[in-house]
Protein backbone atom coordinates (compact mmCIF):
# COMPACT_ATOMS: atom_id res chain seq x y z
CA UNK A 1 0.00 0.00 0.00
CA UNK A 2 1.15 3.31 -0.88
CA UNK A 3 0.56 5.94 2.53
CA UNK A 4 1.41 9.54 2.74
CA UNK A 5 -0.30 11.85 5.52
CA UNK A 6 -1.76 15.29 4.36
CA UNK A 7 -4.57 17.41 4.32
CA UNK A 8 -7.01 17.96 1.60
CA UNK A 9 -8.73 20.95 0.73
CA UNK A 10 -13.02 20.93 1.71
CA UNK A 11 -15.35 22.61 2.52
CA UNK A 12 -18.35 22.32 4.73
CA UNK A 13 -21.65 22.35 2.92
CA UNK A 14 -24.98 22.29 5.56
CA UNK A 15 -29.04 22.50 4.60
CA UNK A 16 -31.30 23.41 7.84
CA UNK A 17 -30.59 20.58 10.42
CA UNK A 18 -28.13 17.95 8.26
CA UNK A 19 -24.60 18.38 7.81
CA UNK A 20 -21.87 16.69 5.72
CA UNK A 21 -17.94 17.58 5.17
CA UNK A 22 -17.47 17.80 1.40
CA UNK A 23 -14.41 17.61 -0.45
CA UNK A 24 -13.58 20.93 -2.85
CA UNK A 25 -11.95 20.10 -6.29
CA UNK A 26 -8.01 19.26 -5.32
CA UNK A 27 -5.89 18.91 -7.59
CA UNK A 28 -2.77 17.71 -5.82
CA UNK A 29 -1.08 20.42 -5.73
CA UNK A 30 -2.27 20.21 -7.91
CA UNK A 31 -3.27 21.19 -7.49
CA UNK A 32 -6.95 24.08 -8.20
CA UNK A 33 -9.34 25.58 -9.95
CA UNK A 34 -11.21 28.75 -11.26
CA UNK A 35 -14.92 29.71 -11.19
CA UNK A 36 -16.21 32.30 -13.23
CA UNK A 37 -14.86 34.77 -10.86
CA UNK A 38 -11.34 33.96 -11.62
CA UNK A 39 -11.12 34.94 -15.33
CA UNK A 40 -12.68 38.27 -15.36
CA UNK A 41 -10.83 40.91 -17.63
CA UNK A 42 -10.01 43.52 -16.22
CA UNK A 43 -9.84 47.12 -18.02
CA UNK A 44 -6.57 48.66 -19.75
CA UNK A 45 -4.62 50.41 -16.64
CA UNK A 46 -1.81 52.83 -16.88
CA UNK A 47 1.31 51.97 -14.65
CA UNK A 48 2.70 55.48 -14.66
CA UNK A 49 2.01 58.34 -17.41
CA UNK A 50 3.34 57.16 -19.84
CA UNK A 51 3.57 52.86 -19.44
CA UNK A 52 0.30 50.53 -20.12
CA UNK A 53 -0.37 46.86 -19.48
CA UNK A 54 -2.84 44.96 -21.87
CA UNK A 55 -5.61 43.44 -19.96
CA UNK A 56 -5.39 39.40 -20.51
CA UNK A 57 -7.41 36.63 -19.51
CA UNK A 58 -5.72 32.92 -18.93
CA UNK A 59 -7.47 31.83 -22.84
CA UNK A 60 -7.73 28.27 -21.00
CA UNK A 61 -8.48 25.65 -23.07
CA UNK A 62 -8.24 21.55 -22.38
CA UNK A 63 -6.51 19.36 -24.90
CA UNK A 64 -5.31 16.10 -25.45
CA UNK A 65 -1.77 15.57 -25.62
CA UNK A 66 -0.45 12.45 -27.73
CA UNK A 67 1.78 10.11 -25.78
CA UNK A 68 2.67 7.52 -28.62
CA UNK A 69 3.08 8.17 -32.32
CA UNK A 70 -0.35 6.73 -33.14
CA UNK A 71 -1.71 8.98 -31.00
CA UNK A 72 -3.59 5.90 -29.24
CA UNK A 73 -2.70 7.17 -25.77
CA UNK A 74 -3.42 10.99 -24.82
CA UNK A 75 -3.19 13.17 -21.50
CA UNK A 76 -6.07 15.68 -20.85
CA UNK A 77 -4.08 18.88 -20.79
CA UNK A 78 -4.81 22.06 -19.47
CA UNK A 79 -3.36 25.04 -21.20
CA UNK A 80 -3.24 29.23 -20.13
CA UNK A 81 -2.05 31.69 -22.39
CA UNK A 82 -1.10 34.80 -23.12
CA UNK A 83 -3.38 36.75 -25.57
CA UNK A 84 -1.69 36.94 -28.96
CA UNK A 85 0.19 34.94 -31.23
CA UNK A 86 3.31 34.63 -29.38
CA UNK A 87 5.76 32.64 -29.47
CA UNK A 88 5.95 32.64 -25.68
CA UNK A 89 8.31 31.41 -23.08
CA UNK A 90 6.81 27.54 -21.83
CA UNK A 91 5.84 26.40 -18.31
CA UNK A 92 5.16 22.62 -17.98
CA UNK A 93 3.52 22.27 -14.37
CA UNK A 94 3.37 18.62 -13.11
CA UNK A 95 0.67 17.68 -10.27
CA UNK A 96 0.57 15.45 -7.52
CA UNK A 97 -1.14 12.62 -6.36
CA UNK A 98 -4.35 12.34 -4.18
CA UNK A 99 -4.63 8.82 -3.10
CA UNK A 100 -6.95 6.22 -4.09
CA UNK A 101 -7.55 5.43 -7.90
CA UNK A 102 -5.79 7.63 -9.90
CA UNK A 103 -8.88 7.99 -12.26
CA UNK A 104 -10.91 9.88 -9.99
CA UNK A 105 -8.38 12.74 -9.43
CA UNK A 106 -9.51 15.99 -10.94
CA UNK A 107 -7.96 17.88 -13.88
CA UNK A 108 -5.04 19.09 -13.41
CA UNK A 109 -6.01 23.11 -12.87
CA UNK A 110 -3.05 24.58 -11.44
CA UNK A 111 -4.57 28.55 -11.40
CA UNK A 112 -2.66 30.22 -9.02
CA UNK A 113 0.48 29.55 -10.51
CA UNK A 114 -1.02 29.58 -13.86
CA UNK A 115 -1.92 33.54 -13.51
CA UNK A 116 1.58 34.26 -11.91
CA UNK A 117 2.85 32.89 -15.41
CA UNK A 118 0.46 33.83 -17.91
CA UNK A 119 1.30 37.66 -16.17
CA UNK A 120 4.75 37.75 -17.12
CA UNK A 121 3.75 36.01 -21.20
CA UNK A 122 4.40 32.57 -20.51
CA UNK A 123 2.06 29.73 -22.00
CA UNK A 124 1.05 27.28 -18.92
CA UNK A 125 1.10 23.57 -19.88
CA UNK A 126 -0.69 21.21 -17.00
CA UNK A 127 -0.85 17.47 -18.30
CA UNK A 128 -2.56 14.97 -16.45
CA UNK A 129 -0.32 11.63 -16.99
CA UNK A 130 -1.42 8.41 -17.88
CA UNK A 131 -3.73 7.19 -15.43
CA UNK A 132 -4.88 10.18 -14.04
CA UNK A 133 -8.29 11.47 -14.58
CA UNK A 134 -9.57 11.45 -17.97
CA UNK A 135 -5.90 10.79 -19.33
CA UNK A 136 -5.42 7.22 -21.31
CA UNK A 137 -3.32 4.72 -19.95
CA UNK A 138 -2.60 3.30 -16.31
CA UNK A 139 -0.86 4.33 -13.79
CA UNK A 140 2.07 2.16 -12.73
CA UNK A 141 3.03 2.10 -9.43
CA UNK A 142 6.64 -0.14 -10.04
CA UNK A 143 6.65 -1.74 -6.67
CA UNK A 144 9.37 -0.33 -4.21
CA UNK A 145 11.37 1.35 -7.05
CA UNK A 146 11.18 5.28 -6.87
CA UNK A 147 13.66 5.89 -9.21
CA UNK A 148 12.19 3.58 -11.93
CA UNK A 149 8.83 5.22 -11.04
CA UNK A 150 9.83 8.93 -11.57
CA UNK A 151 11.79 7.73 -14.72
CA UNK A 152 7.96 6.44 -16.15
CA UNK A 153 5.87 9.51 -14.21
CA UNK A 154 8.61 11.56 -16.66
CA UNK A 155 7.74 9.97 -20.08
CA UNK A 156 4.54 11.89 -19.90
CA UNK A 157 6.42 15.09 -18.96
CA UNK A 158 8.62 14.19 -22.12
CA UNK A 159 6.01 13.35 -24.07
CA UNK A 160 3.92 16.67 -23.49
CA UNK A 161 7.08 18.95 -23.61
CA UNK A 162 7.91 17.47 -27.41
CA UNK A 163 4.27 18.15 -28.32
CA UNK A 164 4.09 21.14 -27.04
CA UNK A 165 7.20 22.78 -28.36
CA UNK A 166 6.32 22.13 -32.14
CA UNK A 167 3.33 24.47 -31.51
CA UNK A 168 3.53 28.04 -33.74
CA UNK A 169 2.98 30.03 -30.33
CA UNK A 170 5.47 28.32 -27.92
CA UNK A 171 9.23 29.60 -27.55
CA UNK A 172 10.67 25.92 -27.97
CA UNK A 173 14.01 27.27 -26.69
CA UNK A 174 12.67 28.90 -23.39
CA UNK A 175 11.04 26.36 -21.32
CA UNK A 176 10.52 25.62 -17.43
CA UNK A 177 9.51 22.67 -16.10
CA UNK A 178 7.72 22.19 -12.65
CA UNK A 179 6.13 20.50 -10.44
CA UNK A 180 4.75 19.32 -7.04
CA UNK A 181 4.98 16.20 -4.59
CA UNK A 182 4.97 13.29 -7.26
CA UNK A 183 5.11 16.52 -9.65
CA UNK A 184 8.15 16.90 -8.29
CA UNK A 185 9.67 14.17 -8.65
CA UNK A 186 8.36 13.58 -11.52
CA UNK A 187 10.02 16.87 -12.96
CA UNK A 188 12.99 15.89 -11.26
CA UNK A 189 13.85 12.47 -13.56
CA UNK A 190 12.84 14.26 -16.49
CA UNK A 191 15.66 16.56 -15.57
CA UNK A 192 17.97 13.90 -16.22
CA UNK A 193 17.01 13.44 -19.88
CA UNK A 194 15.88 17.07 -20.63
CA UNK A 195 15.10 18.91 -23.93
CA UNK A 196 17.65 21.06 -24.77
CA UNK A 197 15.04 24.35 -24.66
CA UNK A 198 14.23 23.10 -20.93
CA UNK A 199 16.72 26.09 -18.79
CA UNK A 200 15.41 25.30 -15.51
CA UNK A 201 13.63 22.74 -13.04
CA UNK A 202 11.65 23.90 -9.82
CA UNK A 203 10.64 20.94 -7.78
CA UNK A 204 8.00 22.07 -4.77
CA UNK A 205 7.85 19.60 -2.01
CA UNK A 206 8.59 17.10 -4.58
CA UNK A 207 9.00 13.02 -3.73
CA UNK A 208 7.24 9.81 -3.25
CA UNK A 209 6.02 8.43 -0.16
CA UNK A 210 5.56 4.47 0.65
CA UNK A 211 4.67 4.02 4.06
CA UNK A 212 4.45 -0.30 3.30
CA UNK A 213 8.27 -0.25 1.38
CA UNK A 214 10.97 -0.86 3.54
CA UNK A 215 13.09 1.86 3.63
CA UNK A 216 11.22 3.74 1.88
CA UNK A 217 13.32 7.04 2.52
CA UNK A 218 16.08 5.34 1.69
CA UNK A 219 14.54 4.54 -1.65
CA UNK A 220 13.59 8.02 -2.23
CA UNK A 221 16.98 9.44 -1.48
CA UNK A 222 18.48 7.00 -3.69
CA UNK A 223 16.07 7.96 -6.42
CA UNK A 224 16.98 11.39 -6.35
CA UNK A 225 20.60 10.87 -6.34
CA UNK A 226 20.62 8.79 -9.98
CA UNK A 227 18.53 11.77 -11.18
CA UNK A 228 21.45 14.25 -9.67
CA UNK A 229 23.67 12.42 -11.78
CA UNK A 230 22.36 12.90 -15.24
CA UNK A 231 21.01 16.12 -14.51
CA UNK A 232 22.82 19.66 -16.48
CA UNK A 233 19.50 21.75 -16.15
CA UNK A 234 19.95 23.93 -12.79
CA UNK A 235 16.85 23.46 -10.42
CA UNK A 236 15.29 25.35 -7.52
CA UNK A 237 13.64 23.11 -4.46
CA UNK A 238 11.37 24.44 -2.43
CA UNK A 239 10.20 23.00 1.00
CA UNK A 240 8.79 23.93 4.19
CA UNK A 241 9.24 23.16 8.03
CA UNK A 242 5.69 21.95 8.33
CA UNK A 243 5.00 19.95 5.72
CA UNK A 244 3.00 16.89 6.49
CA UNK A 245 4.59 14.40 4.18
CA UNK A 246 7.84 15.45 4.38
CA UNK A 247 10.90 15.78 7.56
CA UNK A 248 14.18 18.24 7.67
CA UNK A 249 16.28 14.92 7.52
CA UNK A 250 14.66 13.28 4.81
CA UNK A 251 14.82 16.52 2.55
CA UNK A 252 18.31 17.18 3.51
CA UNK A 253 19.40 13.54 2.68
CA UNK A 254 17.11 14.11 -0.79
CA UNK A 255 19.16 17.40 -1.31
CA UNK A 256 22.57 15.95 -1.21
CA UNK A 257 22.25 13.00 -2.60
CA UNK A 258 21.47 14.80 -5.69
CA UNK A 259 24.33 17.49 -5.78
CA UNK A 260 26.61 14.57 -4.74
CA UNK A 261 27.41 14.03 -8.55
CA UNK A 262 27.49 18.22 -9.11
CA UNK A 263 24.32 18.62 -10.28
CA UNK A 264 23.28 22.09 -10.33
CA UNK A 265 20.86 22.68 -7.13
CA UNK A 266 19.40 25.80 -4.80
CA UNK A 267 17.54 24.75 -1.87
CA UNK A 268 14.86 27.23 0.02
CA UNK A 269 13.35 26.72 2.95
CA UNK A 270 10.20 28.65 3.10
CA UNK A 271 9.48 28.15 6.72
CA UNK A 272 6.33 27.02 7.72
CA UNK A 273 3.03 27.57 5.84
CA UNK A 274 -0.66 27.73 7.41
CA UNK A 275 -1.56 24.42 8.60
CA UNK A 276 0.48 22.32 6.36
CA UNK A 277 4.04 23.69 3.51
CA UNK A 278 2.89 20.80 1.77
CA UNK A 279 0.04 22.79 0.42
CA UNK A 280 1.92 26.02 -1.15
CA UNK A 281 1.78 26.14 -4.40
CA UNK A 282 -2.05 25.22 -4.31
CA UNK A 283 -2.89 28.46 -2.47
CA UNK A 284 -2.97 31.84 -4.07
CA UNK A 285 -1.97 32.78 -0.59
CA UNK A 286 1.25 30.86 -1.50
CA UNK A 287 2.37 33.12 -4.19
CA UNK A 288 3.88 35.22 -2.06
CA UNK A 289 5.80 33.03 -0.57
CA UNK A 290 6.96 31.15 -3.69
CA UNK A 291 7.15 34.01 -6.34
CA UNK A 292 10.37 35.73 -5.08
CA UNK A 293 12.54 32.84 -4.97
CA UNK A 294 10.96 31.89 -8.47
CA UNK A 295 11.93 34.97 -9.66
CA UNK A 296 15.25 35.16 -9.16
CA UNK A 297 15.93 31.78 -10.07
CA UNK A 298 14.21 32.33 -13.37
CA UNK A 299 15.88 35.34 -14.04
CA UNK A 300 19.38 33.91 -13.26
CA UNK A 301 18.36 31.00 -15.79
CA UNK A 302 17.59 33.49 -18.75
CA UNK A 303 14.27 33.12 -18.93
CA UNK A 304 11.23 36.72 -18.62
CA UNK A 305 9.96 37.31 -14.95
CA UNK A 306 8.49 41.04 -16.07
CA UNK A 307 4.92 41.64 -15.78
CA UNK A 308 3.62 42.01 -19.33
CA UNK A 309 -0.15 41.36 -19.26
CA UNK A 310 -2.34 42.19 -16.44
CA UNK A 311 -4.67 39.36 -15.16
CA UNK A 312 -7.07 39.73 -12.52
CA UNK A 313 -7.35 37.96 -9.45
CA UNK A 314 -10.77 36.91 -7.74
CA UNK A 315 -12.78 39.81 -6.97
CA UNK A 316 -12.76 40.42 -3.79
CA UNK A 317 -16.34 41.98 -1.95
CA UNK A 318 -16.51 45.30 0.16
CA UNK A 319 -17.21 44.95 3.34
CA UNK A 320 -21.11 45.21 4.39
CA UNK A 321 -20.83 46.81 7.75
CA UNK A 322 -24.16 44.07 8.46
CA UNK A 323 -22.06 42.86 11.45
CA UNK A 324 -19.24 41.99 12.76
CA UNK A 325 -17.33 38.95 11.86
CA UNK A 326 -17.17 37.50 14.78
CA UNK A 327 -20.96 38.01 15.58
CA UNK A 328 -21.67 34.47 15.44
CA UNK A 329 -25.71 34.54 16.22
CA UNK A 330 -25.40 37.74 13.51
CA UNK A 331 -25.52 35.09 11.09
CA UNK A 332 -28.70 35.08 9.03
CA UNK A 333 -31.11 32.16 8.47
CA UNK A 334 -28.84 29.15 10.00
CA UNK A 335 -29.54 27.14 13.22
CA UNK A 336 -27.54 25.70 16.27
CA UNK A 337 -25.57 23.69 13.54
CA UNK A 338 -25.20 26.32 11.15
CA UNK A 339 -23.75 28.76 13.71
CA UNK A 340 -20.98 25.95 14.49
CA UNK A 341 -20.39 25.58 11.14
CA UNK A 342 -19.55 29.69 11.15
CA UNK A 343 -17.56 28.92 14.87
CA UNK A 344 -15.72 26.68 12.60
CA UNK A 345 -15.25 28.58 9.84
CA UNK A 346 -13.80 31.95 12.05
CA UNK A 347 -10.72 29.56 12.90
CA UNK A 348 -9.60 28.86 9.17
CA UNK A 349 -6.78 30.50 7.71
CA UNK A 350 -7.75 33.53 5.73
CA UNK A 351 -8.28 33.13 2.37
CA UNK A 352 -11.53 31.95 3.58
CA UNK A 353 -15.17 32.17 3.18
CA UNK A 354 -19.14 31.58 4.24
CA UNK A 355 -22.27 31.35 2.43
CA UNK A 356 -25.39 31.06 3.27
CA UNK A 357 -28.86 30.95 2.19
CA UNK A 358 -32.20 31.91 3.23
CA UNK A 359 -33.88 28.11 3.28
CA UNK A 360 -31.12 27.74 6.03
CA UNK A 361 -28.23 26.13 3.62
CA UNK A 362 -24.64 27.20 4.11
CA UNK A 363 -21.10 26.38 3.92
CA UNK A 364 -17.56 27.68 4.35
CA UNK A 365 -14.39 27.34 2.18
CA UNK A 366 -10.79 28.20 2.87
CA UNK A 367 -7.41 27.91 1.09
CA UNK A 368 -6.79 27.46 -2.80
CA UNK A 369 -7.54 29.58 -5.41
CA UNK A 370 -11.06 30.98 -4.75
CA UNK A 371 -12.70 29.84 -1.75
CA UNK A 372 -15.93 32.02 -2.63
CA UNK A 373 -16.79 30.26 -5.76
CA UNK A 374 -16.36 26.33 -3.64
CA UNK A 375 -18.10 28.52 -0.54
CA UNK A 376 -21.10 29.69 -3.02
CA UNK A 377 -21.02 26.23 -5.11
CA UNK A 378 -21.10 23.62 -1.96
CA UNK A 379 -24.06 25.84 -0.40
CA UNK A 380 -25.91 25.64 -3.78
CA UNK A 381 -25.89 21.90 -3.78
CA UNK A 382 -27.80 21.75 -1.03
CA UNK A 383 -30.62 24.73 -1.40
CA UNK A 384 -32.58 26.12 -4.18
CA UNK A 385 -32.86 29.49 -2.51
CA UNK A 386 -30.27 31.26 -4.22
CA UNK A 387 -26.51 31.29 -1.95
CA UNK A 388 -24.73 34.35 -1.21
CA UNK A 389 -21.25 35.15 0.39
CA UNK A 390 -21.82 36.10 4.20
CA UNK A 391 -18.16 36.67 5.47
CA UNK A 392 -14.77 36.79 3.02
CA UNK A 393 -11.66 36.60 5.01
CA UNK A 394 -11.87 38.99 7.76
CA UNK A 395 -15.00 40.79 6.78
CA UNK A 396 -19.21 40.15 6.76
CA UNK A 397 -20.39 40.99 3.05
CA UNK A 398 -23.61 40.49 3.13
CA UNK A 399 -26.38 42.75 2.39
CA UNK A 400 -29.66 43.78 1.64
CA UNK A 401 -29.19 43.48 -2.19
CA UNK A 402 -27.76 40.78 -4.15
CA UNK A 403 -24.48 41.97 -5.01
CA UNK A 404 -22.68 39.51 -3.13
CA UNK A 405 -24.03 36.82 -4.68
CA UNK A 406 -21.42 34.53 -6.23
CA UNK A 407 -21.85 32.04 -8.70
CA UNK A 408 -19.63 29.16 -8.99
CA UNK A 409 -18.76 26.02 -10.42
CA UNK A 410 -17.73 23.97 -7.73
CA UNK A 411 -14.12 24.45 -8.25
CA UNK A 412 -11.77 25.62 -5.88
CA UNK A 413 -8.29 24.81 -4.57
CA UNK A 414 -5.99 22.57 -5.31
CA UNK A 415 -3.85 20.93 -4.73
CA UNK A 416 -1.85 19.69 -2.08
CA UNK A 417 -2.16 20.79 -0.39
CA UNK A 418 -4.46 22.56 1.26
CA UNK A 419 -7.73 23.17 3.72
CA UNK A 420 -9.80 21.10 6.06
CA UNK A 421 -13.10 21.61 6.73
CA UNK A 422 -14.14 19.86 10.00
CA UNK A 423 -10.10 18.65 9.69
CA UNK A 424 -10.73 15.78 7.49
CA UNK A 425 -7.57 13.83 7.06
CA UNK A 426 -6.85 12.51 3.79
CA UNK A 427 -3.71 10.44 2.67
CA UNK A 428 -1.44 11.90 0.46
CA UNK A 429 1.89 11.79 -2.40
Amino acid sequence: MVFSKALMKCAVICAAATCAVAPAHADPLGDTQAGPLTRAHVPRIALDDDVYLPAAGLNEQVIRVPVDAAGTITLETTIYKPDGAGPFPMIVFNHGKIPGDPHMQERSDPLPLAREFVRRGYVVVAPNRQGFGHSDGEYQQDGCDVEKNGIGQAGDVAATIDYMSKQPYVDATHIVVAGTSHGGLATMAYGAQAAAGVRALINFSGGLRQDACSDWQGNLIHAFGAYGEKTKVPSLWMYGDNDSVWNAKLVTGMYAAYGAHGASAKMVDFGSYKNDAHRLVGDRDGVRVWWPAVEAFLAQAGMPTGVQYRVSDPSMPKASGFAAVDAVDAVPFVDEAGRNGYRNFLHQYPSRAFAVSDSGAWSWAEGGDDPMSVAVANCQKQSSAPCRLYAVNNSVVWGDGGSQTAQGDGQGASSADGVEGRRAIASRE
